[in-house]
């Protein structure tokens, strides 16, 4: 059996990290639109693939012999899940936590106490008058506050225990979540979509792009959220309706929104949440599709795909956190 792997991102992104393939693979890095990368799959025993990018044509996997397509991330929406399953090609994934926890724990503690609109205002010289608005609208910090997590997986859990950590009561929504005793050991309560938009003060979404979570929190379910609570989106693009999250910020109904997946990435100039203004832009952190992305994160994503890649083909082991 062929030790030969596919790799579609640059062998520097794993050498700046001391995270290079172990010496048991044969690896060879490609451009997704090499001419060559078709006839390569024909004999390559696994694909390496970022979480991130172009949705990868069916074609390219047709007539192949892989034994293993591994994502060096968690999100698997690049790929074609029916054709891969046809075509009886193993996908895995390498669920990430840490580094999404700390950017949602940081964006609340952030858009809750206006950090950044802070900064902006006292640049633009607008310190005394700030500062007095800030104490008379008695902003709140985390402790205390109810956090609902929407989709309790591996990245949603960690998110719950790392606001749990901060003083933060947690609910969450999740039909069937994967480690219930964990829930439980934070004293985390299941809760309807409903229910918990209703509730809670910070709701941190942590569900994939499918066809039940695509529009998942649209204008409904944002009229539904608690006045001044404030919305984290580190899922995928598409799951919340972009138009609705902007108005909502733009009428002051919502406390703030962070935002890290977008419906197009990048985003357009016309996409609604970057034609806000005044308060309403204060109320809106974007950053561009790197709340997991952090130096130690990136190390412990690439050397754990390595090692998945290692298990299927040197040591014929089935692959760890197999998606499908």
């Amino acid at each position: 059996m062929t030790n030969t792997v596919l790799c579609l991102r640059p062998a520097a992104d794993f050498a700046r990290l001391d995270a290079l393939p172990p010496a048991s693979l044969d690896v060879s890095y490609h451009a997704p639109d090499d001419p060559l990368l078709p006839q390569l799959m024909a004999s390559a025993g696994a694909l390496v693939i970022p979480a991130v990018g172009p949705k990868l044509p069916v074609s390219l996997f047709e007539g192949s012999a892989l034994r293993l397509v591994q994502v060096t991330g968690a999100g698997l929406d690049r790929l074609d899940q029916p054709a891969l399953m046809r075509l009886a090609i193993p996908v895995a994934n390498v669920p990430g936590n840490a580094a999404v926890a700390e950017y949602a724990v940081t964006s609340a503690a952030m858009l809750l106490r206006r950090l950044a609109w802070a900064n902006a205002e006292i640049r633009n010289g607008n310190y005394v008058a700030f500062r007095a608005r800030m104490l008379n609208d008695n902003l709140a910090g985390l402790d205390g506050l109810l956090v609902g997590i929407v989709g309790l997986g591996v990245i949603g859990l960690a998110v719950a225990e790392a606001f749990d950590r901060v003083g933060c009561r947690i609910c969450y929504h999740d039909p069937a979540p994967p480690n219930l005793a964990a829930a439980q050991a934070l004293g985390a309560t299941a809760l309807s979509l409903a229910e918990l938009l209703g509730g809670a003060d910070v709701v941190s979404l942590h569900v994939p792009l499918t066809a039940a979570t695509r529009a998942l929190i649209g204008d409904r379910e944002l009229a539904s959220m608690k006045p001044g609570a404030v919305l984290i989106q580190a899922s995928r693009g598409g799951i919340v309706d972009e138009a609705a999250l902007a108005a909502h910020l733009r009428s002051g109904h919502l406390g703030g929104a962070a935002v890290d997946v977008y419906s197009t990435e990048p985003p357009p100039s016309d996409n609604p949440l970057l034609l806000l203004e005044d308060d309403a832009a204060q109320r809106l952190l974007l950053t561009p599709h790197i709340a997991g992305v952090t130096r130690q994160s990136s190390a412990y994503l690439f050397r754990s795909a390595w090692q998945n890649v290692e298990r299927v083909l040197v040591h014929n082991d089935a692959p760890l956190h197999r998606a499908y």
